[in-house]
């Protein structure tokens, strides 16, 4: 129990009397307490938040050697930072000329917010309409093409988003809307609590810009037991042994290999070897209701019993073959 003192003191007026409270407090327990601020509560923890910067990392590895060969020019991305803040703040925060894609990835619950800022759009659209990548005319709107334009481009990139997410679970990109800036379509209220994840992307040494993507907390709810750095790692791993093996698999299924069976063996000496003659029969360890022996570039892999097709010879596998003990 802390110790706890009542100092009952009345004012010079006599109006009220005045109750102050004076506690001892540890410094234990000083440390183990933290502010909170209920206008606006951290719904994300450090694990949360970490977790989502190094999805994101494997996501912006992923695009920038994707637009690369894209946009035929050098592509650099990286992740600077990964924050927690009001709907509202970030809004308010954002350039109005900023253009904001709108998106969903099914069956996460809610839309997905990604700005894009002028510079990175205009040498992202002057590289897709046959241009040298620079562009001077930031903040313009845009014409009719390069809507189309930057909606596929849009597209391209939340698909890689999809695989990138496919660490925590299976995802399903869709398009929504493209829109200029963010007041006009909001995608949460403006108190709700979203993370942002924000990025530089460089173009060469050329020029750079900045690209950013919001998720609201109501769209992470359900996985945020999955958000932890254990869990993607361990899923990582199982993913990529997964697609590591089906790409070997891939890979040398059109590579021939040698089939053979074997009808049986014998034991025979040196002697009788050289004395063999047309006509002389040699005695196998196989019996005719034995399955055969099939092997696949000579190593044993399957019993196989014999018949025929169309006059010509074959053999079904019966089952896996397994060494005696």
């Amino acid at each position: 129990m802390e110790e706890q003192e009542l100092n009952l003191q009345d004012n010079t007026n006599g109006e009220e009397t005045a109750i102050e409270l004076n506690s001892t407090v540890s410094d234990e327990f000083k440390r183990s307490c933290k502010l909170y601020n209920f206008r606006r509560p951290d719904k994300f923890s450090k694990e949360h938040l970490k977790a989502l910067q190094d999805i994101h990392r494997d996501f912006v590895r992923h695009l920038a050697q994707n637009l690369t060969g894209y946009l035929r020019m050098e592509v650099e991305i990286d992740v600077i930072s990964v924050d927690q803040l009001t709907y509202e703040e970030y809004v308010c925060s954002m350039p109005s000329h900023v253009q904001n894609m709108i998106f969903k990835l099914n069956p996460l619950t809610g839309e997905i917010s990604m700005g894009m800022s002028p510079e990175v759009l205009a040498v992202v659209l002057d590289r897709m309409l046959g241009g040298a990548g620079i562009s001077s005319e930031h903040g313009k709107e845009l014409t009719q093409i390069e809507e189309l334009l930057t909606t596929k481009f849009t597209e391209k990139i939340i698909k890689i988003l999809e695989e990138a997410w496919g660490t925590i679970l299976p995802v399903k990109s869709e398009f929504i809307a493209l829109v200029n800036g963010y007041h006009t379509v909001p995608i949460t209220n403006s108190g709700e609590i979203v993370t942002l994840i924000s990025f530089e992307v460089r173009f060469g040494k050329k020029s750079f810009g900045l690209m950013n993507i919001c998720f609201p907390y109501p769209v992470l709810e359900t996985v945020l037991p999955k958000l932890t750095p254990q869990y993607i790692y361990q899923h990582a791993n199982v993913a990529a042994n997964e697609i590591g093996k089906n790409e070997t698999l891939e890979k040398i299924k059109g590579a021939e290999v040698d089939f053979r069976v074997i009808l049986g063996t014998a034991g025979m000496e040196i002697n009788d070897v050289i004395s063999l003659k047309k006509d002389d029969i040699i005695k196998l360890d196989q019996k005719l209701k034995d399955e055969l022996i099939g092997c696949v570039n000579n190593k044993k892999k399957f019993y196989v019993a014999p018949g025929n097709i169309k006059n010509k010879v074959c053999v079904k596998i019966m089952s896996q073959y397994r060494e005696k003990e």
